[in-house]
């Protein structure tokens, strides 16, 4: 299996990729043989992969980054770099490679401290790999100092480091910055194309596939997400029925409270987790004994403290944004409904309610929901208090 077939739908980008990464392994075997280069070469130092949420951006660039670090023996007989199997794609595409470097957006923000040693490592000559690689999943989240860090690092980088930058669009990364990158646009993929991935890849039965690819519109991970975990599934459930409880005023609080409690349990459970074994793995490192720490360790550990404070509050709100991506979708199926489109209805596993809400309303109420929730989506971006937020939402949502 190439690296490439996690791209669903995007065969136009693999291919540009492909060739990029055939001149990058040429780049790379002329400095070990000291012949000449590739003329004309279709690899760059700085990446930039745009597309709208689940189309694969970061799974695009961590293909990239692995068919880059690729050692199999196969290039020295014209294959492709990228097989997918050999030590070098499995450990870049695991994330465990030690040239290369990712990084996420730990709460709202790219902080400047959170890209401060990669930066570092950016000016260093690969390890072992044939690259030095450094992924940057959440670019549209860089503040100015992190931005400014960054924008250094790709305005002279080292001989063999390649920054990939993954963001929704090019208007959500500086200009300085992205004019200095190539730009790569990924499409949504179609219905088709991610039920046939949840086929091969997931062996789910075709019927349950076609239901969740088009529930989630081609977002790749929540259609993976909605048929392979339960709780999933009942959250959905849970989202889709929201609209016939905002009746009254005391249907809108609570169903906004029972929304951002979900919201918060979910993120709790994702967190504990993680929490745990990073506190566990400092306090080894710091040389912890039994229930006490060294001194002069109080500032490590208050660090990450608030690193998984900010983790938490992030994981909340992308677990509510997902609650209200699901609930855009169903109004946007009670709208095609009133205005009598052929498009299909991605919510058919309710097609009685939506029908209900279609009869019950006019168009022009409908778009204002759909306002409504927007406005929700942009006030959590502005980090209003969640509770507030959903529940001037679900008012609004009442109010029609």
């Amino acid at each position: 299996m190439a690296v490439w077939d996690d791209l669903v739908g995007q065969e136009r980008l693999s291919g540009q990729l492909d060739a990029a990464a055939r001149d990058a392994d040429a780049i790379v075997t002329a400095a070990m043989t000291g012949t000449a280069p590739p003329e004309a070469s279709k690899m760059t130092h700085a990446w930039l992969f745009t597309g709208p949420p689940g189309s694969g951006r970061t799974t695009a660039a961590r293909a990239f980054a692995a068919a880059l670090q690729c050692v199999s023996p196969d290039r020295a007989l014209g294959g492709s770099p990228g097989c997918g199997f050999c030590d070098g794609c499995h450990t870049a595409l695991v994330g465990t490679h030690a040239d290369v470097s990712t990084v996420a957006a730990v709460g709202t923000q790219i902080l400047a401290d959170d890209m401060r040693d990669t930066v570092r490592k950016s000016f260093t000559s690969p390890a072992n790999g044939r690259w030095q690689v450094i992924l940057v999943e959440d670019a549209e989240r860089l503040n100015e100092k992190s931005a400014n860090a960054v924008l250094k690092a790709v305005e002279e980088p080292a001989p063999r480091t390649v920054w990939m930058l993954c963001a929704p669009s090019l208007e959500d990364v500086l200009p300085t910055i992205r004019s200095r990158c190539r730009h790569v646009g990924l499409l949504t993929p179609s219905v088709d194309a991610v039920a046939d991935m949840l086929v091969r890849r997931e062996g789910i039965e075709p019927e349950a596939a076609a239901v969740a690819a088009r529930a989630t519109q081609g977002h790749i991970e929540r259609a993976r997400r909605l048929v392979t975990d339960p709780r999933a599934r009942e959250r959905r459930a849970a989202v889709l029925k929201l609209p016939l409880r905002v009746e009254d005023i005391g249907g809108c609080l609570k169903a906004a409270q029972e929304l951002v409690d979900a919201a918060s349990e979910e993120s709790k459970q994702l967190a504990e987790e993680v929490d745990t074994k990073e506190t566990e793995e400092l306090r080894t490192a710091m040389g912890a004994q039994g229930g006490r720490m060294p001194r002069g360790t109080a500032g490590v550990m208050k660090d990450l403290e608030d690193k998984q404070k900010r983790r938490r509050t992030r994981s909340q709100r992308d677990s509510l944004d997902l609650a209200l991506t699901e609930l855009t979708g169903f109004y946007r199926d009670v709208l095609v409904l009133q205005l009598g489109s052929r498009v299909a209805l991605a919510n058919v596993e309710v097609q009685d309610t939506l029908e209900r809400m279609a009869r019950g309303g006019t168009p022009e109420s409908t778009l204002r929901r759909i306002d409504a929730i927007a406005a929700c989506r942009e006030a959590l971006e502005r980090n209003v208090a969640p509770l507030l937020a959903v529940e001037a939402m679900t008012m609004a949502l009442r109010a029609g």
